[in-house]
């Protein structure tokens, strides 16, 4: 059975933006946050003494400071002061053009640090007991390296990451390898808030799908979208998805297909790791609905499950949600598009 998508010009109103009814005032909500930018320190440093001021440099970084050497730019310990040195000024060399317009792009980081501000009251009213993170870091780092990152007490930016999709620097062969175009199509700045609040899901809740069938997992991936969206609430679905617009419309037009793609082939209790594969997690395409389609599609149908669960039980909390069996959440919603 194979699902072609249309595109049509006439977009059906109720995709356009998630849904801000009941969104809870949380403006009296105190939250700390303050920006440091690593990159800026880091590629302004006096290359007089380099050595000595790196090192003075990675003190100033707690905990981020050797992760960024050892982690994302992956120095070896066992280096002498002077080697590290030398990679990382070799770095600092090649990558000086990616800073270049990193400081163009980010000329005013202020709006980024107001957005993860915003929806950090967001994850304090939900879950009060989320350790807070007092601090963002920005950096510059591999461009087929790490990005964004939550650590034990920062939100940490790869600018890297977030230059605009049409940065030529994307399309190389080194990038492409690594995060082809449906993935690099995303660095832009608008995902900075929504990979960091994906991070704070992922702490709250570590993810355990081993050996889970796939409407678990499908219900699963819901539950994190549907927070994604009570922590974002200003923020357009298909970016939370990693859709395109066009892509979110044409999935809601032709949900009853999505859906008979799982129930018509029986796939929903499968526990088989190369079917699970097609339809959860980062692809460019779910062969069977056609070329344009998205890829995640089983994370999509779960979102719609957990919308519809919440629907009918508006009482429930989301650590309530969380903590609630996945097989129950498919049953008591009635998922029937």
């Amino acid at each position: 059975m194979k699902f072609f998508f249309v595109f049509l010009l006439m977009a059906p109103l109720f995709i356009s933006c998630n849904n801000k009814n009941n969104t809870p005032d949380v403006s009296n909500i105190k939250i700390e946050l303050d920006t440091r930018h690593f990159e800026q320190d880091l590629f302004k440093m006096d290359t007089t003494y380099f050595a000595g001021n790196l090192d003075k440099l990675i003190a100033s970084y707690p905990s981020f400071g050797e992760n960024f050497l050892a982690t994302i730019l992956n120095s070896d310990p066992k280096w002498s002061p002077d080697s590290t040195a030398d990679y990382v000024h070799g770095f600092i060399t090649a990558y000086k053009p990616v800073y270049d317009s990193a400081q163009i792009v980010f000329k005013d980081f202020s709006k980024y640090e107001k957005e993860i501000k915003q929806a950090l009251r967001f994850v304090k009213y939900y879950f009060p007991g989320f350790k807070d993170r007092k601090k963002i870091i920005t950096y510059i780092g591999p461009l087929d390296g790490y990005g964004d990152i939550l650590s034990d007490d920062a939100f940490i930016i790869g600018l890297q990451h977030h230059l605009g999709k049409s940065y030529s620097l994307y399309k190389s062969a080194l990038v492409q390898e690594t995060y082809p175009e449906y993935i690099s199509s995303r660095f832009t700045p608008d995902y900075i808030a929504v990979n960091c609040m994906k991070n704070v899901i992922n702490d709250l809740y570590p993810e355990k799908m081993d050996d889970k069938p796939l409407v678990q997992q499908m219900v699963e991936k819901g539950k994190r979208l549907f927070i994604l969206s009570k922590l974002l609430p200003a923020i357009e679905e298909y970016k939370l998805i990693d859709y395109t617009k066009e892509q979110l419309k044409a999935v809601y037009e032709h949900e009853a297909a999505v859906w008979s793609l799982f129930v018509q082939n029986n796939f929903l209790q499968t526990i088989d790791i190369n079917i699970i594969k097609n339809y959860i997690g980062e692809s460019p395409k779910t062969q069977e609905l056609g070329e344009t389609s998205p890829g995640n599609i089983g994370s999509f149908a779960g979102w719609q499950i957990v919308k519809k669960y919440m629907q009918k039980n508006p009482e429930i909390s989301l650590q309530q949600l969380m903590a609630t069996d996945d097989d129950t959440v498919f049953a008591s919603a009635k998922y029937k598009p």
